[in-house]
């Protein structure tokens, strides 16, 4: 088996290495602008492999377009420096059911074609003492959409930083998504969603998560 074929076979089970993001030890040694300026570069090398003329002015710009939007908007999640800053205050309302934050949209990329993931999130704590406010949990979930991805890995990454944040173990978080290497190649499934599910503490008992489920 070739690499070639080895790569088919690897991106089409949708495998994942690991449960954080593959980066090199130097992946941040170079600045955005240089990033962008190599990433351009490379693209415009794509581009006139593919026979386009760059000459056109609807195309000239297009490398620049593409290395900007990699490297500050679609995978701007892989640089730590991006990472939202999230506050921590004291529970005084003493509120100790489940809070809920359901129908969190992103877009993220699949890591074995760089096309869209596009889904939505619902995330669902127990406060041992501690909460967030409510928009930290989208700024999260976009945190961690914005990189090249595999929707488990992502699932994870998720449910252990708001563990970690909230200081308990009482979190679920459930992600489907709609992944465009399905949808607009291969077998060109249209209609087809992705769910994943990773839960801890009170969620592992089958009555909390029933009326988790319930509720979103």
């Amino acid at each position: 088996m070739n690499n070639q074929e080895q790569a088919d076979i690897l991106g089409d089970n949708h495998i994942g290495t690991s449960a954080q993001t593959p980066l090199r030890s130097d992946a941040f040694a170079r600045t955005d602008d240089q990033k962008i300026e190599t990433i351009s570069f490379h693209y415009q090398k794509i581009m006139e492999e593919l026979g386009l003329d760059l000459a056109d002015d609807s195309l000239s710009g297009t490398p620049y377009r593409v290395a900007k939007m990699y490297v500050k908007e679609l995978f701007s999640g892989l640089d730590p420096k991006n990472k939202p800053k999230i506050s921590v205050f004291d529970n005084k309302y003493q509120y100790s059911k489940m809070l809920i934050e359901s129908d969190i949209t992103f877009n993220s990329s699949c890591e074995h074609h760089f096309l869209p993931i596009i889904g939505k999130a619902h995330i669902g704590y127990i406060s041992s003492g501690k909460v967030i406010g409510l928009s930290k949990m989208n700024r999260i979930v976009e945190y961690y959409g914005r990189r090249p991805q595999v929707q488990e890995r992502m699932t994870m990454q998720i449910f252990n930083e708001l563990k970690t944040v909230l200081q308990t173990d009482d979190v679920i978080v459930v992600v489907e998504a709609e992944h465009l290497c399905v949808s607009t190649r291969g077998v060109n499934d249209k209609s087809s969603k992705t769910t994943t599910l990773e839960y801890g503490g009170k969620f592992g008992g089958i009555r909390i998560r029933e009326d988790f489920f319930k509720m979103i």
